[in-house]
């Protein structure tokens, strides 16, 4: 069951939804396709009572955009395949491409977060040191 509710909470990592939006009809002309988060591991972390790692990685579509938010947690990116652009609240917009990273604190509000591409997939992987039974998204307005 905890399994469960990990998976549920990385969905709406990916799509930026609240739980209702689960249900949403399939991507049309006018809402990008959504991206796929799969967990690769959680692990409580002793040294640091209160507090866990979050292993996942993220499949964005072509043309795949999240919605502005925040993590409460320290994430460090790293892209595997193609190519996405991220940015934080007062940065620039970065290109990232395989192999480069991206760090986003706990106080940072993600304001950019797509594939770059609207033809070819892109994935990377997150690494999110957070506190336990935190929610690993919170939306921004």
């Amino acid at each position: 069951m905890r399994k469960f509710k990990t998976v549920g909470l990385l969905c709406l990592l990916a799509s930026g939804a609240a739980v209702a939006q689960a249900a949403a009809p399939a991507p049309t002309a006018t809402t990008p396709p959504q991206a796929k988060v799969s967990e690769l591991m959680t692990k409580a972390l002793k040294d640091y009572p209160g507090k866990e790692a979050l292993m996942i990685t993220v499949v964005y579509p072509p043309g795949a955009v999240d919605p502005v938010h925040r993590h409460n947690a320290h994430a460090f990116v790293y892209v595997l395949e193609g190519s996405i652009v991220m940015g934080l609240k007062g940065g620039k917009e970065v290109t990232l491409t395989p192999g480069q990273t991206f760090y986003e604190g706990p106080d940072d509000v993600h304001t950019v977060g797509r594939n770059a591409s609207q033809t070819k997939p892109a994935k990377f992987l997150v690494l999110l040191l957070k506190n336990q039974g935190e929610p690993v998204l919170r939306l921004e307005p």
